[in-house]
């Protein structure tokens, strides 16, 4: 299992999980999860879009998404894409020092 270097950070429990997502025009997008934050009492997990030309495991734009609710485990259900640039500001940098040990950042 892999380990982050912060308490708050959940890194992914197996490298290059991809899941499907469906955007608010019913399409079909294909997320590779990085981890999760917890930051200021909320869930923000991280992500990198999966596409043929950029497959799972490769580098690219990561996407912020909110975890606005959770199952009854406790596990993330559903996603909101942040689009606050002073909390994405926040909760990249966050997960850039939690994650620093699994990924490079440029």
């Amino acid at each position: 299992m892999r380990e982050g270097s912060a308490p708050n950070f959940a890194p992914p429990v197996m490298e290059g999980a991809v899941y499907e997502f469906e955007d608010e025009n019913g399409d079909l997008l294909e997320l590779e999860f990085l981890g999760l934050i917890l930051h200021n009492d909320r869930r923000y997990g991280f992500f990198f879009m999966v596409t043929e030309d950029e497959p799972a495991l490769s580098s690219g734009e990561v996407v912020v998404l909110e975890v606005t609710a959770v199952d009854e485990d406790g596990q993330p259900s559903e996603f909101e894409l942040v689009e606050d640039e002073a909390i994405l500001d926040e909760v990249f940098e966050a997960f850039k020092e939690a994650a620093k040990d699994l990924y490079d950042f440029e």
